[in-house]
């Protein structure tokens, strides 16, 4: 398995998942697959192990914040020029913050340098409904 790091022009994960809601939402209104896509002049090489459980990993401020499932891998023309597409799941998982290096486009990351995902915390679970809906809308439950 192995995974992208892209590097996100957003303030926080909070912006992130605000920026991906307003993404799905303009999907689902005009009755498109809910599935979140980045786009980059790039393919990787290494297709086969990326499409095996791979994910794309998001740097923000220097930091690996979150991670979501890449389900689909293609070549794209744009403005007549090739472009390539990763298509991913909507569900952003926090995972253990990480220091990185800044970077532009996309690098490998592998699967034994992946940061481990944020466990779902059991105190959640008493939180008022409204508040688990708005923070689960923001990819932080």
């Amino acid at each position: 398995m192995l995974h992208l790091k892209v590097s996100a022009n957003r303030e926080s994960l909070e912006d992130l998942a605000r920026w991906q809601n307003a993404c799905l939402k303009d999907k689902k209104k005009k009755r498109q697959p809910l599935l979140l896509q980045h786009v980059t002049r790039l393919m990787p090489k290494r297709k086969d192990e990326i499409l095996n459980g791979g994910s794309i990993y998001w740097i923000i401020k220097s930091r690996i914040v979150a991670r979501q499932k890449i389900v689909d891998l293609k070549s794209v023309q744009k403005n007549g020029r090739s472009h390539f597409v990763i298509t991913y799941e909507p569900k952003l998982t926090p995972v253990a913050q990480r220091r990185t290096q800044k970077i532009e486009g996309w690098r490998y990351l592998a699967a034994k340098d992946a940061p481990p995902d944020i466990a779902a915390d059991k105190a959640a679970n008493s939180l008022p409904e409204d508040l688990k809906i708005e923070l689960s809308e923001l990819g932080l439950l």
